[in-house]
């Protein structure tokens, strides 16, 4: 299984990028980066999206790859809140052209998919498990499985809270996200997301819960305090004994 970071931070910038996660080169999860990091050779291989939730930093991407895709169908996956969100909001007809019925009814360059939560679903070659985080507007994580059974799980954004998703979830690698240093910790989780303090304490849950700890990316950074996040980060890793790092744009895992 093999996963490159597109965007990474929760900032644009030419040296950084929104969120999105591209697995195996034909399923995105999040489109805040999503054509901006592609060639469109690349963009031409992306069979599907799944989108954690409706904030602009994560769905901005799709009109851009329907609107160059307008020949083929791309399967959006999403709860039903945030497909309402890119309907009224994005491919309205105003905006953007009503994707899901052009060029045509009959062969749309998008296709809207709603998700249960707690329900897995097969998803090209993938099962597909989305899972309730803690944020600001209705939100999932997703645990990705291939048919080898190797697996990462993308949070998308998050605050602490995680208990009842550790029980649900057992991945290789724990993409996370870490919007927060320390300084901020008292603030992090009124908007759903985390520091590294509070990230360690969840992570410990994590322990507990299933008995092992997963390789840890982090991800989603504001880059203003990148460095803190990562000396603070440092030290939960020591104190946990966890492979830790931080995300970056076009960084490539592979397990």
């Amino acid at each position: 299984m093999k996963a490159r970071i597109l965007g990474a931070h929760s900032f644009e910038s030419k040296d950084t990028r929104l969120s999105a996660v591209l697995i195996d080169d034909i399923m995105a999860i999040d489109a805040g980066g999503l054509t901006s990091s592609l060639s469109f050779p690349e963009q031409e291989r992306i069979d599907c999206i799944l989108l954690t939730h409706g904030h602009y930093d994560h769905i901005r991407d799709v009109p851009a790859i329907a609107l160059k895709n307008q020949h083929r169908t791309i399967d959006i996956f999403a709860i039903q809140t945030t497909l309402d969100v890119l309907s009224t909001h994005l491919i309205n007809g105003i905006l953007y052209p009503k994707f899901t019925d052009s060029p045509s009814p009959e062969q749309p360059a998008l296709r809207l998919n709603s998700l249960e939560p707690f329900e897995i679903r097969t998803v090209a070659d993938y099962q597909v498990l989305p899972v309730p985080m803690p944020h600001a507007v209705p939100s999932v994580g997703f645990q990705i499985t291939d048919s080898e059974g190797k697996s990462l799980f993308f949070s998308g954004d998050t605050g602490p809270g995680l208990s009842a998703c550790w029980e649900r979830v057992a991945p290789d690698i724990l993409i996370i996200d870490m919007h927060f240093s320390n300084r901020s910790a008292d603030i992090a989780s009124t908007p759903g997301h985390l520091c590294p303090g509070l990230l360690a304490k969840e992570l410990d849950s994590f322990s507990r819960i299933q008995g092992y700890l997963p390789r840890v990316v982090l991800t989603h950074m504001n880059q203003e305090v990148e460095e803190e996040i990562r000396s603070e980060a440092t030290e939960v890793a020591k104190e946990l004994g966890v492979d830790m790092c931080l995300a970056y744009e076009d960084m490539e895992l592979e397990w």
